[in-house]
């Protein structure tokens, strides 16, 4: 379903109750509109019918979020959230992966690492802006769901203070504006290896390549995947804000650094 709507302006539907269309329990359903109730970012809720499917649709404004992200000099991707069950469609993966931690960096309103937290995943929240970090605080409490928020520039953050056994790092940003905080997370997992397993990667890819693209492989990342000899292990193709104007949504690339 799309969504033709102007900056700044968010709307995205869940599932109410259980329906064997959409296999996920209730308790998880009423943990994920729980976000959303609890998500000042949202003004408006209204219950729908969806196939046949009690839902509700989440409106609102990201505006002074997006403006406050775009002060840092090393924000590379002002915020624009993924649609709530896409979080929780990569953090369902991510386990099915079988990794142990996740690591979202550049995380927003810290929806994937409250996902990931929901399927028993440890989950670590990295983001720079205060304000955005404040939020996921402000949810984290009304919810009771937990996860470790770090406000923290995650370009020079050291990763091996997280003891980490198995994670996967989820970098935000598609690869013509994420490409440098990607390189850099890169590079410091590389010193995981002494300790870590398996790292995996997450990136958020296209499938519409702009005439300029300096890189139109593998979605975007094929000179990054190359330069550090990942493995491609999987792509999921889900909605979210990015592709609202768009016909095909977006890619997510699961990579691991052996």
């Amino acid at each position: 379903m799309k969504y033709f709507s102007p900056k700044g302006y968010v709307s995205e539907i869940v599932p109410c109750l259980f329906s064997t269309g959409l296999d996920i329990e209730q308790g998880i359903l009423d943990k994920l509109n729980l976000f959303a109730q609890n998500n000042p970012i949202y003004l408006k809720q209204t219950e729908i019918i969806v196939d046949g499917t009690k839902c509700k649709s989440y409106e609102g404004d990201i505006n002074h979020y997006w403006l406050s992200s775009k002060k840092h000099d090393t924000c590379y991707q002002p915020f624009y959230p993924t649609w709530i069950l896409s979080a929780y469609v990569l953090s369902l993966l991510s386990k099915e992966l079988g990794f142990k931690e996740l690591v979202d960096v550049g995380s927003g309103d810290g929806r994937i690492a409250y996902c990931s937290t929901l399927l028993g995943l440890k989950s670590f929240s990295v983001e720079i802006d205060s304000d955005l970090a404040l939020l996921q605080r402000k949810i984290a409490s009304s919810t009771g769901i937990d996860f470790e928020i770090l406000n923290v520039d995650a370009m020079g953050f050291e990763y091996k203070s997280l003891a980490l056994s198995r994670p996967v790092f989820f970098i935000s940003g598609l690869p013509q504006s994420g490409d440098m905080l990607a390189i850099d997370v890169l590079k410091r997992a590389k010193n995981l290896s002494d300790t870590c397993g398996t790292i995996g990667f997450n990136f958020m890819g296209s499938h519409v390549m702009r005439e300029y693209t300096a890189d139109k492989t593998q979605w975007g990342w094929g000179n990054v995947i190359k330069e550090f000899g990942l493995k491609v292990i999987g792509c999921v193709t889900l909605p979210t804000l990015w592709t609202n104007d768009q016909d095909i949504d977006t890619a997510y690339i699961f990579a691991e650094m052996a």
